[in-house]
This record gives C-alpha cells, structure tokens and sequence, in this order.
C-alpha cells in the first residue's frame, strides 16, 4: 500500500517542528523517534536508514532460503523479523517488508518438506554405511580364533573403528534408536574379537613358554656334550631332532637359544673336523696304494677267462683288505670302481655255470638232437620240392630249414 505524502518531506513519513518522526501504516501514523538536534531532512534520513537495514536482513532471508539454508532455522528468523517490522523504529514501507515475510512462510514450507526428504534419504544411506561396517566387524569376530592372522585382523578392526568415527563426526546424525543398536552390535563385535586374540596369545604365550623351557634343557645339554668331541655327535644329532619337535619359542628367545645351542654343535663337528683332518693325512698313503690295485683289477673288466679273472680278483681283494681305510671322501668313489670289476668277474663265473649246467646240456643237447634230425628230414622235403617244381613247397620247405638251422646254432 503506498499513502501520498501530505507534505514534502517524504511518501513514508514526516517530521513535525518538534522534531518527532513519523512513520505513516495502514490505521494512521505512529511516532518513531525523535532527532531534535538536525534538520527535518537528517532526521528522515536516519530512519529511512533504519528501514534500509531492515529490508537488507529480509533480503539476505530470501537468499538463505534460496541457498536451502535449514528450514527451522529460517522459520525463526521469519517470526523474529515479523515482530521486528511491526515495531520497527524505521520510516519505509514497512507493510511491504510484513508481505515479504508473509511470501516466505510458504517457501519456508516447502523447503521444510524438500529438507525433510533429503534429510530421510541422507540417513537411509548413512545407517546403510554404518551397517556395512558392522557387517565387516561381525565378519572378522565370526572367524576361527585358531586360524586367523592376528596381526591383520588388529589392523582391520583399528581401520574399521577409526572409519566408524569418522562416519560419526562427519556424517548426518542418525536416529538415536538406529545409532545405539548399530554401536551395540559395533561394540559386541570388537569385544568379540578381543576376547579372541586375548585367549589366542594367552595359550600361544603358554606354548612358548613350554618350548622356552625345552629348547633351554636342549640348549644345555648339547653344550654338555662338548667335552666328548667327536663321540657326542651322534647324541647331539638326537637332540636336534628333539629342537625341531620342540615347537616356536617366540622370536627374540629363539633366536638366543638357537645360538647357543648351534655353538655346541659348531664345537663338535670342530673336533670330528680335526679327527678327520689328521685321519686324511694318515689314510693318504692307503689311498695311493688303492688307486694301484685299482689300476691292476680294472682290466679285468674285459678278461674272458673266468678262471685268471676270479685267481686275479681274489689276489687284489686280500690286498685291498691290507691296506686299511682311506680318507673318507674318497671312501665311496673307489669301492664303487671295486664292485664294478667285481661285477663283472661274477659275471663271467655266472656264464660259465649256465653252459656247463649239466641239466642244461642235457636240454640243449636233447633239442639239438631234435633238431639235427628236423634239418635232415627238411633238407630232403626240399630237394623233392624243387624236383618238382612247386614254388609254393619250395618256399615253406626252405623257411622252415633256415628257423631250425637258427635254433641249433643258438644253443650251440
């Protein structure tokens, strides 16, 4: 509503010669204030001044809905500004301003509804994202105590609570009925889990503790057999067995032990390693003098006389007796080269008992009798045949011939 100025000063107001301003509404004028040391002119100014600030707050209200600022928010400051306007010391179109407000109500509505919806679908997925790190943290407390990676699944569970605050400082705030039942079953899980590896490295603690102790009485034992040098070793190796049965210590306990107990074996493969020092340099001179029977019985390997072979061979072997041990590193090399030549004079022995077997002569001679007698009467089918002419006869007849004349010269 607009009124028409009932002098010159302005259309919202006057100042009459007391100075008291005016400010014109709907019903009549209502008095604003005062300005008694300026000019009717400087007194309008100031509350104009104080309209123009007003409708600056209305206007910055408009902007903050328009931005989506919250609705309960601006519902307040609506209110606010309403009884502000209505009292306003301030000369301007004030009733402009109270529709203004009056407008923004209706915004303010729907803003509430579009803030509403918003609101549900952030938390839909807010609670959906706190879920899944429930689910994750009920995964992991679900898992065998015996078989899982403590080590990893520590990590897992500090990530999954460190994101699970962060969800909570950053994310929208939840239903509290929905934030205490997720956190209940959050809390119960890690519970869960801790109460697992608690137990776990409990029994694991247990565990080591036992093959501390073992792998100590190992440890000491092993060093007691150091004053027996070379004849602890086989006792020693026994108790190796016994350090690998003994289970894990832990690391750092380990790690001591097994020093220790590695310096007694270190010790004693010392002393067998001088024992077999001194014993190569003794066994030296027994080598060489193997090495020449070797160079004597090798050419056996192509004798064909059994009789010179085995009368050679037995000769050698007493020597080889004789002579005593060697150094141990050559032990296998040249009593393999012995039991080839061996071998083969055995061989030959075999040989000849499977020729003069006399149960196989009387075979071989029986069959060769058979034979001869087959090659005689083929030999005569043959020359009939071919006196005849018969191709056919002829062939078969001669086949035949050529088998048992091959049958009698193997077992010849």
């Amino acid at each position: 509503m607009r009124f028409l100025a009932t002098d010159d000063q302005a259309p919202w107001g006057r100042v009459d010669d007391t100075g008291t301003v005016f400010v014109r509404e709907a019903d009549g004028e209502r008095a604003v204030g005062q300005f008694p040391d300026g000019s009717k002119e400087e007194a309008l100014s100031y509350f104009q001044r104080k309209y123009t600030e007003l409708a600056g707050q209305v206007t910055l209200l408009e902007q903050r809905i328009k931005r989506g600022t919250a609705a309960a928010d601006v519902a307040k400051t609506i209110a606010t500004l309403k009884t502000t306007v209505a009292t306003a010391n301030a000369v301007g179109d004030l009733p402009a301003l109270t529709a203004r407000l009056e407008a923004l109500d209706g915004a303010v509505g729907e803003l509430t509804e579009k803030q509403t919806a918003e609101n549900k679908a952030a938390s839909d997925a807010a609670i959906a994202e706190r879920e899944a790190l429930v689910v994750e943290a009920e995964t992991l407390a679900a898992q065998d105590p015996a078989k899982a990676q403590w080590k990893q699944v520590s990590a897992t569970l500090d990530d999954l609570f460190a994101r699970w605050q962060k969800h909570q400082q950053d994310g929208p705030r939840l239903p509290k009925n929905e934030s205490n039942e997720l956190w209940k079953r959050f809390r119960a899980a890690r519970t869960t889990i801790e109460t697992h590896r608690k137990a776990f490295f409990a029994e694991l603690d247990s565990v080591h503790k036992d093959a501390r102790t073992k792998k100590q009485q190992l440890a000491e034992r092993a060093e007691a057999l150091i004053p027996q040098g070379l004849a602890g070793i086989p006792t020693y190796r026994t108790l190796l067995d016994e350090w690998k049965a003994a289970g894990r210590a832990g690391k750092k306990f380990d790690d001591a032990l097994w020093a220790r107990f590695k310096a007694a074996g270190d010790a004693l493969y010392a002393a067998k390693s001088e024992v077999d020092a001194q014993e190569n340099e003794e066994f030296s001179a027994n080598l060489e003098k193997k090495l020449e029977l070797l160079a004597e019985a090798e050419p056996l390997l192509t004798e064909t006389d059994r009789v010179k072979a085995k009368d050679a061979l037995i000769g050698i072997q007493r020597r080889w007796d004789a002579v005593g041990k060697v150094p141990r590193d050559n032990v296998r090399p040249i009593e393999d080269r012995l039991r080839k030549v061996e071998a083969a004079v055995r061989k030959l022995d075999e040989d000849h008992w499977q020729k003069s077997n006399p149960e196989r002569v009387a075979r071989a001679e029986g069959l060769a009798g058979q034979l001869q007698d087959a090659i005689a009467k083929l030999e005569k089918e043959l020359a009939v045949a071919k006196a005849g002419g018969d191709a056919k006869k002829v062939k078969d007849a001669q086949e035949a011939l050529d088998a048992r004349k091959a049958w009698l010269r193997a077992i010849g």
